[in-house]
């Protein structure tokens, strides 16, 4: 696919996906969405890739500063909303369970880490996108809204299932009902935000933390495991508990558990096989 809205990295096993439309803050638009979507598949594929990054272009001076506004002005003039999403647009993370297929909610099935690295304003679906990342960093001084009451439409995509679960309730009432602007250190201190760090921090701090989890913890422990988190959110404490010896028994039989074994005693750095 050519990227026109997006830029695609990989190094190291990080793929970095950068939200690219500098001179509109890095608004999302339909095709944003369908490039962000085969990147995300492309990096879920990819066995080399072992953490996703998302962050906005600097240039933007925004992580996301959310729809569009053309394509609100669209939504307008034709009186229905329009995703404005090509037809074959991919569909990772469908499949892994029916909580997990839907817009935005697909997150929660893709296989691998997701760290939003939040370098600007998160807006409407830019705060969506941040919030359905597995983790959270921010730069001091980004600035948070879900913007939506300001445009007479619901809480967008699912926010107000995800952010009662991040903050709790009464912060995510205080977010959703009012849309009002929020700062980072406000973010933090609700508890939706991994790390603050100054500006010139962030990408370092991020990629670190990403190196630690890609040479750290073996490829399939950090798959299922973000598969047991998500959907634990459904399930009641005892299923969670027998769906979890289930894994131990499959997964002991695997290589990487050998390996981790051997690395673990022999003081060195695993080779995972994924």
């Amino acid at each position: 696919m050519e990227l026109k809205t997006t830029r695609y990295e990989v190094e190291d096993g990080i793929a970095t996906v950068t939200l690219s439309r500098p001179k509109r803050r890095n608004a999302w638009t339909g095709r944003m969405h369908t490039e962000y979507r085969w990147i995300l598949s492309q990096a879920d594929e990819d066995r080399d890739v072992r953490v996703i990054v998302v962050t906005g272009d600097p240039e933007g001076q925004a992580f996301c500063a959310g729809a569009d506004l053309g394509a609100l002005e669209g939504h307008s003039e034709k009186g229905r909303y329009d995703p404005g999403v090509a037809e074959d647009i991919a569909t990772l993370g469908f499949g892994v369970d029916p909580h997990f297929d839907a817009a935005f909610a697909y997150h929660f099935g893709i296989g691998k880490p997701i760290i939003a690295a939040i370098n600007g304003p998160a807006a409407g679906v830019g705060l969506v996108l941040a919030a359905f990342a597995d983790l959270r960093f921010a730069a001091d001084g980004a600035k948070f809204t879900a913007a939506h009451g300001r445009f007479n439409f619901p809480a967008e995509f699912g926010l107000s299932w995800v952010l009662p679960r991040i903050i709790g309730l009464t912060h995510a009432n205080d977010i959703l009902l009012s849309s009002r602007v929020f700062t980072a250190q406000e973010a933090q201190a609700m508890g939706f935000l991994n790390r603050l760090t100054e500006p010139e921090d962030l990408m370092p701090s991020v990629m670190q933390y990403a190196r630690n989890l890609a040479d750290g913890v073996a490829p399939g422990s950090a798959r299922e495991t973000k598969r047991q988190i998500y959907r634990d959110l459904h399930r009641d404490a005892a299923g969670a508990v027998v769906a979890a010896e289930r894994l131990l028994e499959a997964m002991i039989t695997e290589p990487d558990y050998k390996e981790g074994v051997k690395a673990w005693t022999g003081k060195r750095k695993a080779n995972w096989v994924g």
